[in-house]
């Protein structure tokens, strides 16, 4: 699965069949769309759309100590998660660099499942065992056990309701429940700003339940949408906005951060939030042009303050936005940027946390 070739997720047939332009995509052969970006975001944001995920990783902790052992390994806190609740974390360095950023769902008192990002799964998993060795919890490999479809959008709960016997959990829950093809994890979780479910399957049944989606109402959507959605709300994507060399505090995402409990790298995070971090990741709106990763973010003249992290054309409210780090002292919204775009200064500012705030989540 991890060698020189692609690799695929079980609905890539489902893609092909469906006419997807396929790219690469950390090592995955995914779906960037189908009959258009724009056409599947909208779909979205007015209706509901389905995404193939199923290159993200799971791995299950397990065990009379697992809860400590996640407590350790992540910022937010973890013994405040209650069975059937879903919490968002990073995972830290002891310097506080950002490992990856991740789901945890606690589905029993020992036993839950934190979902990976895809290109970082493996060295996940690793520091998960390594860390592991003197708590009674064990960390295993979950991956080949599901695929992943999220199911995005205002109408997203009545599509997947219509396959459901019984009530789809709230936001941050997660359930057991059929879905018509067969047992399923729902979880009421999602990258898009919109109301929705993610859902994990066994691997042999996702093409059925896509399908079943697809007929009740959703919309295929690939991952060229899933970009321009979680920018609009300002979702850090990990490897673009998200790395080792800034920490959860420099990344805005202080709010799961939570240093009392000692995790690794919390000694630093306590550190950089009483100090104030000297950059800051935040939103950027343009007045023209379109911000792409890398390019540099110019205040005061010609004065280099910062750059570009991601960026798109947004086609919810029409104009080029993005994120990227900046001196914190002009991180503040509304201050006045300028955005070298292939040597062209284009004139901006710094947007609002979300800059589309008409979502249904």
């Amino acid at each position: 699965m991890r060698g020189m070739s692609l690799a695929r997720t079980p609905l890539y047939e489902t893609h092909v069949d469906a006419g997807a332009k396929l790219v690469d995509f950390a090592g995955w052969e995914m779906p960037v769309r189908y009959r258009g970006i724009v056409e599947e975001h909208l779909a979205v944001r007015e209706s509901c759309g389905v995404f193939d995920v199923s290159h993200m990783g799971e791995i299950e902790t397990e065990g009379p100590q697992a809860g400590e052992l996640l407590q350790r390994l992540l910022t937010n806190d973890v013994a405040s998660l209650e069975v059937g609740g879903a919490q968002y974390s990073c995972l830290c360095r002891e310097d506080g660099g950002v490992l990856d950023d991740l789901f945890t769902y606690r589905l029993a008192p020992d036993h839950y499942l934190t979902v990976t990002n895809a290109s970082n799964h493996e060295t996940d998993l690793a520091w998960f065992r390594e860390q592991a060795v003197g708590f009674d919890a064990e960390a295993a490999d979950r991956f080949h056990d599901y695929a992943m479809l999220a199911v995005q959008g205002p109408r997203a709960r009545e599509v997947v309701g219509s396959l459901a016997q019984g009530e789809l959990p709230k936001r941050f829950r997660v359930a057991d429940m059929n879905l018509g093809t067969g047992d399923a994890m729902v979880c009421g979780t999602g990258y898009t700003g919109e109301d929705g479910v993610e859902i994990l399957v066994p691997p042999e049944e996702a093409a059925a339940l896509w399908e079943e989606l697809v007929v009740a109402g959703a919309t295929p959507a690939g991952l060229g949408a899933r970009d321009t959605l979680r920018l609009e709300v300002n979702y850090a994507l990990y490897g673009n906005d998200l790395d080792t060399e800034h920490t959860p505090i420099e990344s805005s995402l202080g709010w799961i951060v939570e240093e009392h409990t000692g995790f690794i790298g919390s000694e630093r995070c306590a550190e950089q939030r009483e100090a104030g971090p000297t950059r800051i990741l935040v939103p950027l709106s343009l007045d023209e042009g379109i911000p792409r990763q890398g390019n540099p973010i110019l205040a005061g003249g010609e004065e280099e303050v910062g750059v570009v992290t991601s960026g798109t054309l947004s086609p919810s409210l029409g104009h080029g936005i993005g994120m990227g780090y900046i001196r914190t002292d002009l991180g503040s919204e509304g201050t006045e940027i300028e955005v070298d775009v292939r040597g062209k200064r284009r004139p901006g500012r710094i947007g609002k946390v979300p800059l589309y705030d008409g979502g249904s989540a």
